[in-house]
Order: structure tokens, then C-alpha cells, then sequence
């Protein structure tokens, strides 16, 4: 079984900068697109950034140019650092990632249990 667990998340000022990691674990072969989402109480979750394992990067248009995404490829993890915060990122952030376990040749979406973010001064 594979499992994603994120850590990373907290209090932060606004202004401040927070580092979120994931690491996938489990029989892996190979972990393709990596990700991270957000869901505040009553929306839907939206995407915040995802990079492939050929290290392209998708942001969404509230992230760029303050949030970072990058990967470790050998272990597994991906991690989003975040600057500039501001009220509105306060969310619960979730890793994702589509994963081809060992064998198996099937791409399954996974989903971490998601780390709390809160932007507050």
C-alpha cells in the first residue's frame, strides 16, 4: 500500500513563509506527477501546484511568483515553499500523487490526510 504523509504546516504570519514536505512510501516503481491542493470549509479543492517526474511545473495563478514546488525523485517527495503569505492561503494543504506501484502496471491518484496552514497575525 502506498501512503503520502505531509508535514510542514502551522501558524504563520502574513508576509511570512511556511515549507510544506510530502513523502510517498510503500512498493513504488515510480511516483509521475506530485502535487498540492488546497480546501477551505465550503469550496471545492483547488490545485495550488503539481510538477512531473520530467520536472515540469503547473501553478495556479495564486501561487506563482510566491510559491515553489520541486521534487526529490529518488525518495519520493515533493515539497511547496511558500512566501509572501496572505490571509486567503489559510487552508488545509493535501499532497497528491499519481503512483505505478511495483508490479502493477495501473496509475493510481493518492492523497495525503492534509496539514493545516493558517495565515493570521
Amino acid at each position: 500500500q502506498v501512503r503520502l504523509v505531509e508535514s510542514g504546516g502551522g501558524l504563520v504570519q502574513p508576509g511570512g513563509s511556511l515549507r510544506l514536505s510530502c513523502a510517498a512510501s510503500g512498493s513504488i516503481f515510480s511516483a509521475y506527477v506530485m502535487g498540492w491542493y488546497r480546501q477551505v470549509p465550503g469550496k471545492e479543492r483547488e490545485l495550488v501546484a503539481t510538477i512531473t517526474n520530467g520536472d515540469s511545473t503547473n501553478y495556479a495563478d495564486s501561487a506563482k511568483g510566491r510559491f515553489t514546488i520541486s521534487r526529490e525523485q529518488a525518495k519520493n517527495t515533493v515539497s511547496l515553499q511558500m512566501t509572501s503569505l496572505k490571509a486567503e492561503d489559510t487552508a488545509v494543504y493535501y499532497c497528491n500523487a499519481v503512483i505505478r506501484q511495483r508490479f502493477d502496471t495501473t496509475r493510481i491518484e493518492y492523497w495525503g490526510q492534509g496539514t493545516q496552514v493558517t495565515v493570521s497575525s
